[in-house]
């Protein structure tokens, strides 16, 4: 690798980990929403108010029952919600993340929540903006 190249990975390497938690939040969503459908994006605009209205493992269990593009958004927020919390860079599964959250005490819960509001607020926008199919 030659020195220029070292620099400029190393440049690249310091810039992705000083991302503010908004840059971070809205870089991923920018990510995820680039194959999304007309489908997903009208699902992404609603899935704040439901989430408010019922609660989070509610709709992460009614978007795996849906399955289609309820379920990708859904694997999407877990992936998010996964790396944020836990460091892990992947989705967890359904099943796993329900069991991590049903094992979350009542402040580790609230955490998630206002987490996957704060995520879903940027997919909203980025899926919008996006011009895909």
């Amino acid at each position: 690798m030659s020195a220029h190249t070292h620099t400029h990975t190393q440049t690249h390497q310091n810039q992705h980990t000083r991302l503010t938690l908004e840059q971070q939040r809205a870089q991923d969503a920018w990510n995820k929403s680039a194959r999304y459908t007309d489908k997903h994006r009208n699902f992404a605009k609603s899935m704040p108010a439901l989430i408010m209205n019922s609660g989070l493992m509610q709709v992460l269990a009614f978007c795996h029952e849906k399955g289609g593009e309820h379920e990708e958004i859904a694997q999407d927020l877990r992936h998010w919600l996964n790396r944020r919390f836990n460091g892990v860079d992947k989705d967890p599964g359904f099943e796993v993340f329900m069991e991590m959250l049903l094992l979350a005490g009542p402040r580790q819960y609230q955490m998630a929540t206002t987490e996957a509001f704060a995520w879903l607020k940027w997919l909203r926008q980025m899926a919008s903006a996006r011009n895909t199919r």
